[in-house]
């Protein structure tokens, strides 16, 4: 953080952060703090001694309280004066020595200590201000506990929690968190996952469930297999790809970077040429001095903390709350979206396909049809494959079983030939209105034929999460166009559009056509691409923000994404997004104010109507009111952190 505000203007070289570890002292402990309010204690009774006219001993009461003061910048405006090549990207801590140096050969040993004391205190709130905001985040690492239970050599033994390996047996007692990611082994119980994905509502585990580091067990005893080492799970990686989203910044904080860098040696060279003019017309006293206040005046000390402070504090703020941000640049661009597209299968849906309706035909019965079904279907990978197999209790014995990749299955069961697949693929005339009628409910028919015969048609639907209508609706009332963009039969995906609301689709879409449809959109106006499986992310790459819904998503979705939700509860989104526009805003007023206050005192301090203490004064108060309004980017509406969750089972946010 030091040297005089450039923290912003200094961490372009991309390099890793350290927040998690990052803790601020107490006040009392705190050297700069201290060294601000003994510079001020000493610089108010030097000011009253002066005022008094007791006397020598304000200047040495004043000398003692700017060396010490000066000691929170200085150093640090030196040691950057001697690593930097060129002018460019002086630091700010520099002018701020100038502008004390100066005033002490015109015998203003008042106002230098002056400067010394209110420029350190604003340097030390802005550094404690960035802390705080900081700090936000390693709350998370905090849900994992310091040690772990696990079985080693046929005993159970007490171990760090950093020591764990993958494939590892952890016993979890009641009320105790998960110390990694892993898979239930034994045992069932409920477990809190509110902290990590904002859904308060918990989930229930059993036997090959998977499982979150930091989340709470429930009633249960159970034992669990390590799928990550303790030191590599899913809630380091959050936390991880937190710090990269803090160290990348965003539009405005470049922004404000590209502004705040070449003003300093601007600053300088303007100054300079203020105390020339004063040689030339014969007064060099007075203009030396206009000199420095306009170095002080200009300084862009309040816009180089403009942006960081907000950002900071919102991504740390959105992370305990489910949403993960990967890029500083991420949270800006959010709070412009204006169409959002979702993914239909996992995103809107539950990924949970159920067969919802038997037609059989004459000659049939629904068990010959559904065990037929899932004979063939129980040796097959296709995402539906596990909805027909749960409808049967003794499933037949198949041969010689045929998968045609688009058409479906073929293969002998009880010596009969049996195919199962699309009706594209499968004859089935007599039954077209029967097929329209269920396609028109938004169910996936599959045509079951036994010897040559169509015996009947199972309808699957993957049913809408509970919480779709409402998100968008709230999203057409802030203004949002919304669209589906599916693989899925017309058909289908225009009735469960319509449930949800959305009124514009686009099916039968294919991953690279999904990408084109996006681009077009983009085009447009800024879009968002929500989604969570593999197929998704050559979309959410071409979108200007992708979201992956982080607690069903894969690896690939994750990765392309800019946004991860760690839960999959739609109803993040809408509340995620006013809080991107809020910090937004907060950014654009920061960034406003640091420039009016740079115009405003420019001209005031080059005639002479303010004076060094007034300009540092109001520049250190208008820093204060930038750093409050930044963290106010922290905060987030209540309905966001009560937001309900859909019950659904958790998984690593980010594989290993």
């Amino acid at each position: 953080m030091s040297d005089g505000c450039c923290c912003s203007i200094d961490e372009t070289n991309g390099q890793q952060s350290s927040i998690s570890s990052e803790k601020a002292p107490s006040l009392w402990r705190d050297v700069g703090f201290l060294c601000s309010i003994i510079s001020g204690a000493l610089w108010l009774p030097g000011a009253l001694i002066e005022w008094l006219g007791l006397g020598e001993w304000p200047i040495w009461i004043y000398g003692v309280a700017l060396l010490v003061g000066a000691y929170t910048f200085v150093p640090k405006a030196l040691r950057r004066l001697v690593r930097q090549r060129g002018l460019r990207r002086l630091g700010i801590g520099l002018l701020m020595t100038i502008a004390a140096v100066g005033a002490v050969f015109l015998g203003h040993v008042g106002e230098a200590a002056a400067l010394a004391f209110l420029f350190s205190i604003s340097e030390t709130l802005e550094e404690r201000a960035m802390r705080r905001a900081r700090r936000s985040l390693s709350s998370l690492l905090a849900l994992i506990p310091d040690t772990a239970q696990v079985i080693r050599l046929g005993k159970q033994q007490e171990i760090p929690v950093k020591d764990i390996v993958e494939g590892e047996i952890l016993v979890i007692g009641a009320g105790e968190r998960i110390p990694t990611d892993g898979v239930v082994v034994t045992g069932k119980t409920s477990v809190n996952n509110s902290a990590l994905t904002g859904e308060s509502i918990p989930i229930e585990v059993e036997p090959n469930s998977p499982i979150l580091a930091g989340a709470i067990n429930g009633a249960g005893v159970i034992t669990v297999r390590a799928t990550a080492r303790g030191e590599d799970n899913s809630l380091t990686q959050i936390v991880h790809l937190v710090e990269q989203a803090q160290a990348n910044k965003g539009t405005r904080a470049r922004l404000a970077d590209r502004i705040a860098a070449p003003l300093v040696p601007i600053i300088l060279v303007v100054a300079c040429a203020i105390a020339g003019f004063g040689f030339v017309i014969g007064q060099p006293e007075l203009w030396i001095e206009r000199a420095l206040v306009v170095l002080v005046a200009a300084s862009p000390c309040a816009l180089a903390l403009a942006v960081p402070v907000t950002v900071i504090s919102a991504i740390g703020a959105a992370s305990k709350l489910g949403v993960v941000f990967k890029s500083g640049a991420a949270f800006e661009e959010f709070g412009t979206i204006r169409t959002v597209v979702f993914d239909k299968t996992g995103t809107l849906t539950q990924n949970r396909p159920e067969v919802v309706s038997v037609h059989t035909c004459p000659g049939f019965s629904r068990e010959q049809v559904c065990e037929a079904a899932a004979a063939l279907e129980i040796q097959s990978k296709h995402p539906l494959a596990d909805a027909v197999v749960a409808q049967v209790g003794r499933i037949p014995l198949a041969d010689q079983v045929v998968e045609l990749s688009g058409f479906g299955l073929q293969g002998l069961v009880n010596r009969q030939k049996v195919r199962v697949g699309s009706p594209r693929w499968i004859e089935s005339t007599e039954l077209e209105h029967q097929i329209h009628s269920m396609t028109t409910q938004g169910m996936v028919v599959i045509v079951v034929e036994i010897e040559n015969t169509v015996a009947g048609l199972l309808g699957i639907r993957d049913e809408l999460r509970p919480e779709v209508s409402e998100v968008i609706s709230t999203l057409h009332q802030q203004g949002l166009t919304t669209v589906m963009l599916t693989g899925d039969h017309k058909e289908t995906a225009q009735t469960l559009a319509a449930q949800a609301g959305i009124t514009t689709v686009y099916a039968e879409q294919l991953p690279a056509t999904k990408a084109e449809r996006i681009t077009e959109l983009r085009a447009q106006q800024p879009t968002a691409m929500l989604g969570d499986g593999t197929n998704d992310a050559p979309a959410l790459a071409a979108a200007t923000i992708g979201i992956a819904m982080g607690a069903t998503g894969t690896a690939a979705a994750v990765e392309s994404a800019d946004i991860a939700f760690t839960g999959t509860d739609l109803r993040l989104f809408p509340k995620a997004l006013a809080h991107a526009r809020r910090g937004r805003a907060i950014m654009v007023t920061n960034i406003a104010l640091a420039l009016l206050i740079i115009l405003g005192l420019f001209p005031l301090a080059l005639f002479g109507i303010l004076g060094l203490t007034s300009v540092v004064l109001i520049h250190e108060i208008a820093e204060v009111v930038i750093i409050l309004l930044g963290m106010q980017a922290a905060k987030t509406p209540q309905s966001f952190a009560k937001s309900g969750a859909t019950a659904s089972e958790p998984t690593a946010l980010v594989s290993s």
